[in-house]
């Protein structure tokens, strides 16, 4: 599903139960995490009905490289040449997106949490067992703005992964929360602001302490990796997440 302009400037693609956004103004287009094998088509679709040509992707910024935000990754860099933006920590794992740290064991959480079934089986189906690492070729720095068009602001929230990256867009009054906060987590199956479970997340402790990050930023819309937007503001996303406790 691709919704257009969920903020001024930036839209949205939801692919099997995996969000990822362009980011767009007057220099081009910016892809903001790779999802899944099976959004390449939606992608594309996406670019035209913007008005764009694929070659108007001028940059790849992942808020973190997990298998399900690097599936089409590798295909971008070897049709159009693009820099791909990550944090240093999590340069190892893009090349190799199946070697992610967590807390707990995936394989019980869909006995634990039967709702979970049906989102993890539509990632598989979405090609979460077919993806190809690739090579970050520029690194995020907490604080900086990414000069690539939509100029986020890179926002540090480590825990998810080890280098886990917001990005904040002043224009937009938007902040892409990546997985540091999502509205839907695939391994629990459980919907508004929360952690994503400990099945994927490398230090939920690290992750509870990385919300205040978000937070700073003031946005009024969050955009997360999983779920739908939240326009309630990021204050009462964070409180929530922080309730709500991780799985």
């Amino acid at each position: 599903m691709f919704l257009r302009d969920v903020a001024p400037g930036i839209h949205m693609i939801q692919n099997h139960n995996v969000n990822c956004y362009v980011l767009e103004d007057s220099d081009g287009l910016t892809v903001v995490d790779a999802g899944l094998p099976r959004v390449w088509n939606e992608l594309g679709w996406a670019v035209r009905e913007l008005g764009h040509a694929p070659e108007d992707i001028k940059a790849l910024v992942l808020t973190h490289a997990h298998f399900d935000h690097v599936g089409v990754a590798a295909k971008l860099v070897d049709r159009l040449g693009i820099p791909v933006y990550a944090h240093q920590r999590d340069k190892h794992l893009a090349a190799h997106p199946y070697s992610y740290a967590h807390e707990n064991p995936t394989a019980v959480y869909p006995l634990r949490h039967p709702r979970a079934v049906p989102i993890l089986a539509s990632m598989i189906a979405g090609g979460a067992a077919m993806v190809r690492g690739v090579t970050v070729t520029r690194e995020l720095t907490a604080g900086e703005t990414v000069p690539v068009p939509g100029r986020p602001r890179v926002v540090f929230t480590a825990g998810h992964t080890y280098g886990h990256c917001a990005l904040y867009v002043p224009t937009a009054d938007a902040v892409i929360s990546g997985d540091a906060l999502v509205t839907l987590d695939p391994y629990s199956g459980l919907t508004g602001p929360r952690i994503v479970a400990r099945a994927a997340t490398a230090d939920s402790a690290m992750a509870v302490e990385s919300l205040a990050a978000l937070e700073v930023t003031g946005a009024t819309l969050v955009l997360p990796g999983h779920g739908d937007p939240w326009r309630e503001g990021v204050g009462r996303a964070v409180e929530l997440a922080r309730e709500n406790g991780v799985a």
